[in-house]
């Protein structure tokens, strides 16, 4: 039976919960995800599950933050004068924008909350620093 290993292009079913045990994404009803083995395509931890799985096999697996979208970074929220966003932006809190680096890069970035005069926007992704738990199924090996 064929494994799963680097370099392989890996078809598979997923659902993804958080440790409250709610779901956070899920491939139920799409298209099975299929990436690279070992090619930087997904999560760490993930990756390094599937590795050595084979067609048909499941398994559920708990990535630690660090090995997901890693640990919560608080240098990454930052307030910003509410003057120097137009005003034709939307600011509710978990609104996603996008912000543009010092060297011309585009960064999603999160409402985290705003008043009248400080906006504060916050570059973590929404999963940073959450433990993560991955039902999965390998649907196909190429």
């Amino acid at each position: 039976m064929t494994q799963a290993k680097a370099g392989d292009t890996v078809q598979l079913h997923y659902t993804g919960t958080l440790s409250d045990g709610s779901v956070f994404d899920s491939s139920d009803g799409r298209d099975p995800l299929s990436f690279t083995v070992g090619a930087g395509q997904i999560i760490p931890g993930l990756d390094a599950a599937v590795e050595g799985m084979a067609v048909g096999e499941q398994k559920t697996v708990t990535i630690p933050s660090e090995d997901a979208y890693g640990d919560y970074q608080p240098e990454a929220r930052q307030a910003v004068p509410r003057e120097q966003i137009p005003e034709h932006i939307p600011l509710d809190p978990g609104t996603m924008l996008q912000m543009q680096t010092p060297d011309g890069n585009a960064m999603p970035v999160v409402v985290a909350e705003a008043d009248e005069s400080t906006v504060v926007l916050d570059a973590n992704h929404p999963l940073a620093g959450k433990d993560l738990t991955f039902a999965v199924e390998v649907v196909a090996i190429g």
